[in-house]
């Protein structure tokens, strides 16, 4: 049975290299669990909040990296009720693909897209009942288990991954897992009671996983690492272990990322907030950062 570190090791070895420079523009978000939009689905209170960010980001000439579980293909049998449910997300990220701007990583709750030809039958095209024939959606995308952010001057890399490499239960037992979600656990959702095998929903969980991934980091120099999968927002100071974390979309009323713009780094969080007026909005709201990404440079 592989360790935690070898499956770390292994998803930044195969990793796909992204060059950049501080023009370079990078939106980051993690653990959407884009469901079927029914009462089990976590992202349909948050998708107009998520639907105006990822808007913002395409005007403003952002790349979009989603670091994994961007579907909830554990409680949901098919991509297809998540398309349906929300089609205005996945029109919106064709977009970004159709520019050459859309990275994707898989993660254990949609560890079936590591298979290019689950990918290639399910995300390339879909059915529009207006045309009456199936059109392009994310056609020749590929899914990444990690993907390495390169700095053109600095040479400095930076490594996304879902981050449940130090999970193994997750990682390892994925099927059994998504098995018990199905059967057990999206009725009890329901119902508002968690999901113990969750490291989001079990503490114990989550120290154990950010431990593990804390390590690996410090036996590989310090490696500035980006990583979702606990729902919990990290973002530590130069000197620390450069271990950051995007949080997830899935926040009661709000969503956290991470955006890379000017050489920077910087946690943000969406939400709606009230106008004096009464009416509501959806604001960004700075949370920490942003700090030069070659304050965690280490030779």
């Amino acid at each position: 049975m592989f360790s935690s570190k070898k499956r770390l090791n292994n998803a930044y070895k195969n990793a796909k290299v992204v060059d950049f420079d501080d023009e370079s523009k990078f939106i980051l978000f993690s653990d959407c669990h884009r469901g079927d939009n029914s009462f089990a689905d976590d992202f349909a209170n948050n998708r107009n909040i998520y639907f105006h960010a990822l808007k913002h980001y395409y005007a403003e000439g952002f790349q979009y990296f989603e670091l994994g579980d961007g579907d909830e293909l554990w409680e949901n049998l098919s991509f297809e009720s998540i398309l349906n449910a929300h089609k205005n997300v996945f029109m919106l990220m064709k977009l970004f693909h159709k520019d050459n701007r859309l990275h994707m990583i898989w993660g254990n709750h949609d560890m079936v897209y590591r298979n290019p030809d689950y990918v290639k039958k399910h995300l390339s095209t879909y059915f529009d009942p207006k045309v009456g024939e199936d059109v392009e959606l994310f056609g020749n995308i590929t899914y990444h288990e990690g993907i390495v952010l390169k700095h053109c001057s600095t040479g400095q890399e930076l490594f996304l991954t879902h981050g449940h490499q130090a999970d193994w239960w997750n990682y390892l037992f994925w099927k059994w897992s998504r098995f018990m979600v199905r059967v057990l656990w999206k009725p009890l959702n329901v119902m508002g009671i968690a999901d113990p095998t969750s490291p989001a929903k079990n503490y114990k969980e989550l120290i154990k996983v950010e431990r593990r991934t804390k390590k690996w980091i410090a036996e590989n120099g310090n490696l500035l690492t980006i990583a979702g999968h606990t729902h919990r927002p990290r973002f530590p100071e130069p000197g620390d272990i450069a271990f950051f974390n995007d949080g997830s979309c899935v926040h009661p009323r709000s969503i956290t990322g991470l955006e890379i713009e000017n050489g920077e780094i910087s946690l943000i969080k969406w939400q709606i907030a009230t106008k004096d007026d009464g009416t509501l909005q959806i604001v960004r709201v700075l949370l920490e950062g942003p700090r030069k990404l070659e304050d965690y440079k280490t030779d």
